[in-house]
């Protein structure tokens, strides 16, 4: 059990200036913080007291477009790419093999997609209906798909990969013909939720009864995990450039804006041809979601890390960002447990819970996200006692 690896952007020292380089020392406070924020908003919007009720933004798109919502879980995949570059980085730097560290990846991937796969199975455990994908499954296929490459090749070939996914990707979905349906834009609009590739492959390689909701796809589906894995090498790549020491720290944060503020705008104009759209993870979505998540850190390195203007408050983040992945497995197994637990008039636990929220606390949407900012709460119990215990567990 060890804290997830991350690093301080520069180290506290009254002798060097914020505009100085450099080396890198300890944990990057902001990073962990940002994790945090993340999982905390991944719980709040995953178990709303009344999903039919709930504010727009607390919920996903319905197909193209976004919300706050769509932006969790690349924000997610961002973070652990960041995670990851100095992590591994860090480690290769103190001589550790790089094979050790593969298999070390290997492990922590295969760990990932059993507990994923363990928490589609509950409660029933009924393996003809077990839906294969997931979102532990996508974490840990990407993290698996991203590790190998980030400890063997060299930057400039993680800057082609990310390209030839995120461009790959998007010709794949526009430029294939998509056999009964045709080519898109042409045949078929662009991204038709039956038509599009990457529902069709889903439906091709995967049977029915195991999609999500037994649909016509999955949104954690097979061609999309190629997408995905670029927003995992965009971390990468951001935590690539955090680790130099031959800039100052204002320079180095200043490109990372402008960076996300370009990568935002591509996002934005692609989406004019290619719909942004969390649901397949269009390339679109790809430089939208990581931009602002790039923005997002290099924010709140700069506030946090640099500058210390951000020193009180932080504990709640930091408690959900050094067990992110600890905090999320309990809120689904709490979920999974209140929801199947039967309770006369009200159906489940859950409902009858929610339902003992009094009226004068405010409209029906009101009631559910006050619900659903209590059950974060009861969520942060655990990942607390074990922070104050220095625990940290690696799923």
């Amino acid at each position: 059990m060890t804290p997830s690896s991350s690093y301080k952007l520069t180290e506290s020292s009254p002798a060097q200036s914020i505009g100085t380089p450099r080396p890198i020392g300890s944990r990057l406070t902001s990073l962990d913080v940002l994790r945090g924020l993340t999982v905390a908003f991944m719980i709040l919007v995953n178990t709303a007291g009344d999903g039919a009720v709930s504010y727009p933004q607390l919920r996903h798109s319905a197909w193209n477009g976004y919300t706050l919502t769509d932006l969790v879980f690349p924000g997610f995949l961002f973070i652990m790419g960041v995670s990851m570059a100095l992590s591994f980085q860090g480690r290769l730097a103190k001589g550790t093999p790089p094979g050790r560290i593969a298999l070390q990846v290997l492990k922590r991937s295969a760990m990932m997609i059993s507990f994923g796969l363990l928490l589609n199975a509950l409660p029933e455990l009924h393996l003809s209906t077990l839906r294969y994908m997931g979102v532990l499954q996508r974490i840990g296929l990407c993290y698996l798909i991203c590790g190998l490459p980030l400890l063997y090749l060299r930057n400039w070939m993680i800057v082609a990969l990310t390209f030839a996914a995120t461009i790959g990707y998007w010709l794949l979905m526009t430029q294939v013909a998509v056999p009964g349906f045709g080519l898109p834009g042409i045949d078929i609009p662009f991204l038709d939720p039956q038509g599009n590739l990457a529902s069709f492959l889903d439906r091709l390689l995967i049977p029915q009864g195991h999609f999500y909701h037994r649909g016509f796809y999955d949104p954690e589906g097979v061609l999309s995990t190629l997408s995905a894995t670029a927003t995992v090498l965009l971390g990468s790549l951001t935590g690539m450039w955090i680790r130099r020491t031959d800039l100052p720290a204002t320079r180095r944060l200043f490109s990372l804006a402008l960076a996300a503020a370009g990568m935002i705008g591509l996002g934005l104009i692609w989406d004019h041809s290619f719909p942004i759209n969390k649901r397949l993870w269009t390339s679109s979505y790809v430089l939208f979601a990581a931009g602002i998540s790039m923005l997002l850190l290099a924010t709140l390195i700069w506030m946090i890390d640099e500058r210390g203007w951000l020193k009180k408050g932080l504990t709640p983040w930091l408690v959900f960002g050094t067990n992110a992945l600890t905090a999320y497995v309990f809120s689904e197994l709490l979920a999974i447990a209140i929801e199947n637990i039967p309770m006369a008039g009200a159906g489940t636990l859950q409902r009858y819970l929610y339902l003992c929220l009094p009226l004068w606390l405010g409209s029906a949407p009101l009631r559910s996200l006050i619900w659903s900012i209590l059950f974060v709460g009861i969520c942060f119990l655990p990942v607390w006692f074990l922070y104050r215990r220095r625990i940290f567990i690696k799923l």
